[in-house]
């Protein structure tokens, strides 16, 4: 015979498990921010220092040997202004994991069959299917940007799984000219700690592009106050043109022309 705190216990579990799906999913409301630059791994930056776009600035990813070199021709195409990042123009997505270390606000959305992540920098939205569903089949899948997420809640942390990437000409890490293949595939950890921050650890396995696992963790604080996110074009004020002969991109002055260009191009 049971008795009457296993009896209690039970009744406890049946009613917590009776309740709605939302009711027992974590808070994540609110506007948050990314803490630190955004350079992608901040604890192999070279310098300590760097900041993502600097000259010669760069972080130490697991390359195999042939795209350590390929990074280094990235390294001195961003030094001379030259690298392709199809941020520059606006409008594309930034992709993943890249789409974890943007500027502006977050917003966290749980509801019972998906997770979104939304970003008020860029058009970047984030799914994570959480329905049971699996991840799209060979026949169907094409590479995106932010690829297909699936993933489950562990406790009040949300694993997912991301696959389907652009690769290297479209996923791209971060300003400093790191990429990755179109076999990269990515996990993550999102979580709200207890401190208050948001945490989100993110390992990528890429067989074709690392040696081994490459993990690194962000943080995210939560803004203060009733603050909204709004959305805005940057096309609408785009004051770094490139251009299409060199591929050297530009800054707008007050007057509309640039004010780096050379005077033989001018």
């Amino acid at each position: 015979m049971l008795s009457k705190t296993k009896i209690a216990a039970i009744v406890l579990v049946s009613s917590l498990a009776a309740l709605p799906v939302q009711a027992q999913m974590p808070d994540w409301t609110g506007v948050w921010t990314l803490v630190g630059g955004t350079l992608y791994d901040r604890t192999t930056a070279d310098p300590p220092d760097a900041r993502a776009g600097d000259p010669g600035a760069r972080q130490h990813p697991p390359y195999k040997p042939e795209w350590e070199e390929k990074y280094k021709r990235n390294i001195a195409a961003v030094a001379a202004d030259r690298f392709p990042d199809p941020i520059t123009m606006c409008g594309v997505p930034v992709g993943f994991p890249r789409v974890m270390q943007v500027v502006d606000g977050y917003e966290f959305v749980n509801t019972p069959k998906q997770t979104w992540i939304l970003t008020e920098n860029g058009p970047n939205v984030v799914r994570v299917y959480t329905d049971g569903r699996e991840h799209l089949s060979d026949d169907l899948i094409w590479p995106t940007y932010t690829g297909d997420s699936v993933g489950h809640w562990e406790g009040d942390t949300l694993v997912f799984t991301t696959i389907g990437l652009r690769g290297e000409n479209g996923t791209i890490i971060d300003r400093t000219g790191a990429i990755i293949s179109d076999q990269a595939r990515g996990l993550t950890r999102l979580r709200k700690r207890e401190d208050g921050m948001m945490e989100a650890q993110i390992t990528i396995e890429d067989p074709v592009a690392l040696t081994r696992p490459w993990t690194v963790t962000k943080t995210y604080r939560k803004l203060p106050g009733d603050v909204r996110i709004m959305d805005y074009a940057c096309a609408e004020n785009n004051r770094n043109p490139v251009d299409p002969v060199t591929g050297k991109t530009y800054t707008l002055g007050p007057d509309g022309k640039p004010i780096d260009m050379d005077a033989q191009n001018k």
